[in-house]
């Protein structure tokens, strides 16, 4: 696993088209990656900067809603991709201000909205990644916490109109942009994911039951939702699930094998990084850790 690591650090700059699609006279960019595995060492290469995980907070917030409220968080949001930006409000038009998947923005600020009635405060997620990180303080990107929200706080106020918020916007907004803010290394984003990594059933009792369940519902929805408009493409390259923020990063899990973070920080038209992304591919494809199989012989026949 450390030569194959090494493999992708060591080839990184050199993947075609690593530049940003916004700049694209940009530098590939710094690149990091970290394997924890469900059983054995961490295996982490390059940069180890820090990062705000933005986006792929949803997945962490996602599963602490379904904890405490099970299949009824899907009575207030979708199981479904999009086909629109991540912010359109225009989507939440066709559906009465019922989000299509928990990773776009509406759906993720209605399920802040639920973590904030169940707790009262706009920390949960960043108490669980802390708890996940052995209790050590997590940072938070100022930038992120200040950035402004007035689209996110449009898209609250339609699913308000249409009963789909209780909780204040304040309160909604704070929680949302406090876990977006959350700064990690790729070793703490993959540490702070690893239980999603634990698919295996552990008991026969009803708690076994429902914590499976919770896993495979939370990894399929990373699977069909996590890279917005370039997730189907994310799925035949790598065949992991995963979830991507703005700031870089990309957590993917092989289930009962590890989970993997990713970082670079030049991303592609659809918001995904460049490098992040090759780099997941090379990775699936010298381990074999696609959910889809190994990769066929290159003399398979149709």
């Amino acid at each position: 696993m450390t030569a194959i690591a090494d493999e992708i650090d060591a080839k990184a700059l050199e993947i075609e088209g690593s530049a940003d699609a916004k700049n694209p006279d940009a530098e590939p960019g710094r690149f990091g990656m970290a394997i924890v595995p469900v059983d054995g060492p961490v295996v982490q290469v390059g940069a180890i900067d820090t990062f705000p995980i933005q986006s792929i907070s949803k997945v962490l917030a996602l599963n602490l809603a379904l904890c405490e409220r099970g299949d009824a968080v899907f009575e207030r949001v979708g199981r479904e991709p999009s086909g629109d930006p991540f912010n359109s409000i225009v989507d939440l038009e066709r559906t009465g201000g019922l989000p299509r998947n928990p990773f776009i923005n509406g759906g993720a600020l209605v399920i802040a909205d639920m973590l904030v009635e169940q707790t009262g405060g706009p920390d949960s997620v960043v108490n669980f990644v802390s708890e996940q990180l052995d209790g050590n303080n997590v940072p938070l990107d100022d930038d992120v916490l200040h950035e402004g929200g007035d689209l996110n706080r449009a898209m609250l106020s339609f699913m308000r109109h249409h009963g789909n918020v209780r909780s204040d916007s304040d309160s909604v907004m704070d929680a949302y942009v406090r876990q977006c803010a959350i700064m990690v290394d790729c070793e703490g984003l993959a540490k702070a994911g690893q239980f999603l990594a634990q698919t295996r059933l552990t008991g026969k009792d009803d708690a076994g039951q429902v914590e499976a369940k919770r896993m495979r519902t939370v990894l399929a929805l990373m699977m069909t939702c996590g890279h917005y408009d370039g997730s189907g493409d994310f799925a035949v390259r790598v065949g992991l699930p995963a979830k991507s923020g703005v700031g870089g990063g990309i957590l993917a899990v092989a289930p009962e094998v590890a989970s993997i973070a990713a970082w670079s920080p030049n991303l592609d038209q659809h918001g995904n990084s460049i490098l992040g992304v090759r780099a997941l591919e090379m990775l699936a494809s010298r381990t074999g850790w696609s959910v889809f199989g190994s990769p066929l012989s290159s003399n398979c026949r149709p």
